[in-house]
């Protein structure tokens, strides 16, 4: 089953890397038709720039246009584009989500509700002659956005998801894009002793999704949980392998300053939350709350086996930090 979903989508835009450039963005917006560019390429200040969601296309209106609707070529170049603004990880699991709506449709009957093309792309300002831009690709389960201010890029907020969580019989029983973010939070929270667990585990019943839901600016949760601080050498090692794997969705050099900023700068205020049960194929939640970002994981819905994730920023989510301080910085903005 895996190849048949996957390969759907992969084998004609195989993975290889592309340098970040807005050359592939300018190519793309270069070959849509005007109907076409009215409807993905919008004013850097529109409204509805920081309006996102996960849930299935027919359940929530976006912005752009979907893949269906754009030609072969240009799929190819949001693919290209995708796999510039990505790593080779985060491209691997975006297509891999994509790719489970396959499965649904195979399981529902409903091929139009469950429909891998339709992924909206949509494009904010004008690369070609501005230094800040934004682009987004979003569907079910997928959500994520690319603001480029100068020289630097907000890949906030970063959403995936799993429906199934895993596939629980066949040929690929076990498979899921989001098994390691999952088996990494189990395996912490049974490394905790007793007295740590009374701390972390903040709730015995999951929520039933994550709590920042869709909102554009991401609020603070709760400080609860065990401080990070507070864990020993293996433990706090265990925490920084469940960071790195969501980081390590973004290209290899941003995802080093990333790692680097959260070891010299995050870890004294850092926790770890736990709510729900602690083993497999019942619902759990967790979240890694730290001074500027959060992590939140779910696993509760469809008899635990439907997977929602989050990386939000709490001053970063759509570039807000690097626009402050790009337009405090320079003078045309003055």
């Amino acid at each position: 089953m895996k190849k048949l979903f996957i390969l759907i989508i992969v084998a004609v835009f195989p993975l290889c890397g592309f340098a970040q450039d807005v050359t592939i963005v300018n190519q793309f917006i270069s070959s849509l038709t005007a109907p076409q560019k009215s409807k993905i390429v919008h004013e850097f200040k529109e409204d509805t720039r920081e309006d996102w969601h996960f849930l299935p296309w027919s359940s929530y209106q976006r912005q752009g246009l979907p893949l269906k609707e754009l030609t072969a070529n240009q799929k190819k170049l949001v693919h290209k584009l995708l796999q510039s603004s990505l790593s080779e990880t985060g491209y691997k699991q975006t297509t891999e989500i994509i790719g489970l709506e396959n499965v649904l449709a195979a399981i529902s009957g409903d091929s139009v509700y469950r429909d891998p093309q339709k992924y909206y792309v949509s494009i904010y300002g004008n690369p070609a002659n501005e230094d800040t831009w934004m682009w987004t690709f979003e569907g079910h389960h997928v959500s994520l956005h690319f603001t480029t201010v100068a020289d630097m890029v907000s890949y906030s907020p970063r959403f995936f998801g799993s429906n199934p969580g895993r596939i629980m019989d066949g040929e690929h029983k076990g498979f899921s894009p989001l098994v390691n973010e999952e088996d990494l939070g189990l395996a912490l929270v049974n490394m905790l002793s007793d007295n740590q667990k009374k701390i972390a585990i903040f709730n015995d019943k999951a929520y039933n999704d994550i709590q920042s839901w869709n909102n554009s600016v991401a609020e603070k949760l709760p400080s609860e949980g065990i401080l990070v601080s507070d864990l020993n050498a293996n433990q706090k090692k265990q925490v920084m392998r469940i960071i790195h794997e969501y980081v390590s969705t973004i290209p290899t050099d941003q995802a080093k300053e990333k790692m680097d900023a959260i070891r010299n700068e995050e870890l004294d205020d850092m926790r770890f939350a736990w709510a729900g049960a602690t083993v497999l194929g019942k619902a759990h939640y967790y979240r890694i709350q730290a001074k500027s970002f959060m992590i939140e994981f779910d696993n509760s819905q469809d008899y635990a086996n439907h997977i929602h994730s989050v990386w939000r920023d709490f001053d970063g989510d759509f570039g807000r930090d690097l626009l402050k301080e790009h337009y405090k910085n320079s003078t045309h903005h003055h």
